[in-house]
């Protein structure tokens, strides 16, 4: 059944190292205020903590629990890891509040289905600039950081993408930009 939520539900997408964390931590703080306030649930991932990610790292097995318990609005699994969104955001949504999260593509499909108002929005980058942010950030182990750059090169675009931003140039004008876009598609209080 498809939800249809007075809050819009934008799901950031983009290669590994294209700075989706950056981005949506920068929306969280530039947004207005006299707007319902924009929130960001932090995802549970089946790894350590990183300094560059809200996240709550989580075992393989409570991970595993939480999802046969519904816990997770989206959830998914990749490079061996696994991801889930918490499903407290349909409660935000309701409410009206707009949401924003870093996600896989993978799941945008399901989504779609799932969800009416709903913005993708993918965030690309050159691939010679993932490869530097992915060697500069040291989080992954060889194979994992072999596996993050082959995907980055063979998925360079997202034809179902609703928006692209292209994270290259000055963070400002990135983060202006896709501001806007978020703006332009939120109902004012």
């Amino acid at each position: 059944m498809m939800k249809d939520f007075d809050g819009i539900l934008f799901l950031v997408v983009g290669n590994s190292g294209s700075g989706k964390d950056t981005l949506i931590r920068e929306i969280l703080e530039r947004y207005p205020s006299d707007r319902k306030q924009i929130l960001s649930p932090k995802r549970y991932i089946t790894r350590p903590p990183s300094e560059t990610e809200q996240n709550i790292s989580i075992t393989p097995e409570d991970f595993q629990k939480l999802a046969q318990n519904g816990k997770f609005a989206f959830e998914w699994h990749i490079y061996g890891l696994s991801y889930g969104v918490p499903a407290i955001i349909d409660d935000w949504l309701y409410s009206g509040h707009p949401v924003i999260t870093n996600v896989s593509r993978k799941i945008v499909p399901e989504a779609r289905e799932r969800y009416k108002n709903l913005r993708v929005i993918f965030v690309k980058v050159p691939f010679e600039v993932s490869i530097q942010r992915l060697t500069d950030r040291k989080r992954e182990s060889k194979s994992q950081l072999k596996q993050r750059i082959e995907r980055a090169r063979t998925h360079q675009t997202y034809a179902d993408a609703d928006i692209i931003i292209n994270n290259s140039g000055l963070l400002e004008n990135t983060v202006e930009k896709l501001l806007n876009y978020i703006l332009t598609n939120v109902k004012k209080r």
